[in-house]
C-alpha cells in the first residue's frame, strides 16, 4: 500500500490546510475543545458548518451531483485529517454522514431534492430513532409500530438514547409495519416531522452531566407514506447500509494523535509529584509511546480501508474493527487526561456549557475541567453504534469465519 501523496493529492491537503487556518473561527475551535460530548452542540456544529456550506466543502463526501465536493476517497482523509489536527470540531454526523448516503441510495427523486439541500443548508437538523427500550444491540426486536392508513402511517411507541433529539425537527426512523415472518423482514425505514401533535421528547442526563441524550415518545404520530425511504419492509437492509457508513464512515486516528499529541504538551507543565514535569515520567512515557503505537497502527487500518474504497471496493466488516479499536483508543486517552491532571481532573462541573462566555471558572485548566466529564461520556464509545461485543462477534463471523 503506497501512503505517499501524489503532488496533486499533496496541493490538495496544502489548500485545506491554508482554508482552515483563515477560516475556522476561534470560538469555535475553543468550543470544541472544551466539549466533553461525542457530538458538539449545534451552536458550535452549526456554526462550523455554516462556514464549510459557504466554501462549497460542508457535503466532502457527498457526490458532486446532489451538491457535493466529488472528492475521490484521498481526498476525503485529506480533509478529515487536516481538520483534526487543527482542532476543528466533528461536523454534524446525522443528517450529513448517516441520512445522506441512505437518501441518495435509496430514496426516491422527490426525497432527494428536498432533503439533501436542507441538510446542508442547515435547515433540517436530523437525530436517528433506531435504538428502544429493551431493543438496542437486539435492533431486530424492535417494537415501534406502524400502521399503515391509506397514504400514511400511524406511529406508536418509543426511541431512546436519540441524540439531540432535543435540538432537532427531523428523525430518520426504523419502525415495525409488519409483526408476521421474520422480524427482520418487517422494518421500513421512514422520515418523521417532529414538529407535529403527538411527540414528546425527554431529556436524559448523562452521568457526566451532559443532556446529550433522550427518550422520544411517538403517539399517534402522522408521516405521510412518501416520506418511506425505500419499500415497505427494507428497513433492515438500508440500517445495515447506514450503520456500516457510521462505524466506519469517518477517520478516527488523526482526531485520537491529535489528542494524544494535546495531552503530550500539557504533561510539560504538570508536576509528577516529585519535582519534575510528568512528561519526563518514564512509565507516563511508556503509557503515551503504547497508545500512540495503537493510534498509529489503526490509522494504518484505516488507510488500507480508503484505498479498497479508492478502488471502487466496499469497506464490508473491517469497519466494525475500526469502530471497536477506535472506541478503546477513545477510552485510553480520556483516562490519560485525567490521570494527568491527578486530582485536578476530578472536578465535574456540572453546569454547561463549559465554552464561552456562560462556562464556569476552572479550578486549574480548561483542560483539566473537560477531563472527568470527557472521560465519562467516552464510555458510551463502546455501547453506541454496536456495542463492542457485536463488533467483536462481526468480526469473528465475517473476517476469520469462526
Amino acid at each position: 500500500m503506497d501512503i505517499d501523496l501524489s503532488p496533486e493529492e499533496a496541493a490538495f491537503r496544502d489548500e485545506v490546510r491554508a482554508f482552515l487556518r483563515d477560516n475556522l473561527p476561534a470560538a469555535v475551535k475553543s468550543g470544541a475543545a472544551a466539549s466533553p460530548t461525542v457530538f458538539v452542540e449545534p451552536e458550535i456544529g452549526q456554526a462550523w458548518n455554516a462556514v464549510l456550506h459557504a466554501k462549497g466543502w460542508l457535503g466532502y463526501n457527498w457526490p458532486a451531483e446532489y451538491g457535493g465536493t466529488g472528492w475521490s476517497p484521498v481526498q476525503r482523509y485529506i480533509f478529515e485529517k487536516e481538520c483534526a489536527e487543527e482542532g476543528a470540531p466533528s461536523l454534524t454526523v446525522m443528517g450529513l454522514k448517516l441520512l445522506a448516503p441512505v437518501l441518495w441510495t435509496f430514496g426516491t427523486p422527490e426525497q432527494k431534492a428536498h432533503y439533501l439541500p436542507r441538510i446542508l443548508s442547515g435547515e433540517d437538523y436530523w437525530c436517528q430513532g433506531f435504538s428502544e427500550p429493551g431493543s438496542g444491540s437486539d435492533l431486530a426486536s424492535l417494537k415501534c409500530r406502524a400502521v399503515r392508513d391509506g397514504d400514511r402511517y400511524i406511529l406508536n411507541g418509543s426511541k431512546i438514547w436519540t441524540t439531540h433529539a432535543h435540538h432537532a425537527n427531523r428523525m430518520f426512523c426504523l419502525v415495525r409495519t409488519d409483526t408476521e415472518g421474520k422480524k427482520q423482514a418487517g422494518i421500513s425505514f421512514l422520515l418523521v416531522d417532529l414538529n407535529q401533535p403527538g411527540i414528546s421528547v425527554r431529556p436524559i442526563l448523562t452521568v457526566a452531566g451532559d443532556h446529550e441524550v433522550n427518550q422520544v415518545f411517538l403517539e399517534d404520530v402522522v408521516v405521510p407514506v412518501s416520506d418511506r425511504v425505500g419499500e415497505e419492509g427494507a428497513g433492515w437492509t438500508i440500517a445495515k447500509f447506514l450503520l456500516e457508513n457510521e462505524r466506519g464512515g469517518s477517520c478516527h486516528a488523526p482526531k485520537l494523535i491529535y489528542d494524544l499529541a494535546q495531552l503530550e504538551q500539557a504533561a510539560k507543565s504538570e508536576c509528577d509529584g516529585k519535582g519534575h514535569a510528568l512528561a519526563d515520567d518514564p512509565q507516563w512515557q511508556r503509557r503515551i509511546a503504547r497508545v500512540r503505537l495503537a493510534a498509529q497502527a489503526l490509522e494504518m487500518i484505516e488507510l488500507r480501508i480508503v484505498t479498497e474504497i479508492a478502488k471502487g471496493r466496499k469497506p464490508g466488516p473491517q469497519t466494525s474493527l475500526t469502530k471497536l479499536l477506535a472506541s478503546n483508543l477513545r477510552q485510553d486517552i480520556d483516562l490519560l487526561a485525567v490521570d494527568l491532571y491527578g486530582a485536578l481532573g476530578l472536578q465535574l462541573e456540572m453546569r454547561r456549557p463549559l465554552y464561552g462566555d456562560r462556562a464556569p471558572a476552572p479550578l486549574h485548566t480548561q483542560a483539566a475541567q473537560v477531563a472527568a466529564p470527557r472521560y465519562l461520556n467516552s464510555l458510551a464509545w463502546t455501547i453506541f453504534g454496536g456495542s463492542n461485543e457485536i463488533q467483536s462477534n462481526i468480526i469473528a463471523r465475517s473476517v476469520l469465519d469462526l
